[in-house]
């Protein structure tokens, strides 16, 4: 089985729309999809009310999520680590204790915008059309991922 960690800052706005978008793709008894934060403020926590209503409009559940803190032991559980930003990318190569532990980790937008290392922008701040984009910035990069595991 392939796995696939999504990492943001909180785990509760990016992180879990990438989840619940790459869960809704794939095929669950192939793929496993998790997600985690860099940072513990909203551990136990639920998504973002925004992240939740953008993707309750696309048919996705995300309710079932809970915010999480990404750990050295997640090097060893997942294949694939998507950094939704920089910052987060530097947080878990921090983290990495080898380079197989480096190389499973990148920027999620390094899929649609290849050696790139754009940044999924933090839409926490904003208005629900920030979540909107998010949503679509990490709609296409999933495509890709998932076509990946196909």
């Amino acid at each position: 089985m392939i796995k696939v960690l999504m990492v943001c800052l909180g785990n509760i706005c990016r992180s879990p729309l990438a989840e619940g978008i790459l869960q809704s793709k794939i095929n669950a008894n192939e793929v496993f999809v998790d997600s985690a934060g860099t940072a513990a403020y909203h551990v136990g926590n639920l998504p973002d009310e925004r992240s939740i209503d953008v993707t309750r409009k696309y048919g996705i559940n995300i309710t079932n999520q809970r915010a999480r803190k990404f750990t050295v032991r997640d090097f060893d559980t997942f294949d694939f680590i998507y950094a939704m930003d920089d910052s987060n990318y530097q947080n878990i190569l921090m983290l990495a204790r080898s380079e197989n532990d480096e190389s499973k980790v990148q920027t999620i937008l390094n899929e649609t915008h290849p050696n790139q290392n754009l940044n999924v922008p933090d839409p926490y701040y904003g208005g629900n059309q920030g979540f909107e984009n998010v949503y679509t910035m990490l709609n296409e990069a999933c495509e890709i991922i998932v076509n990946k595991f196909s």
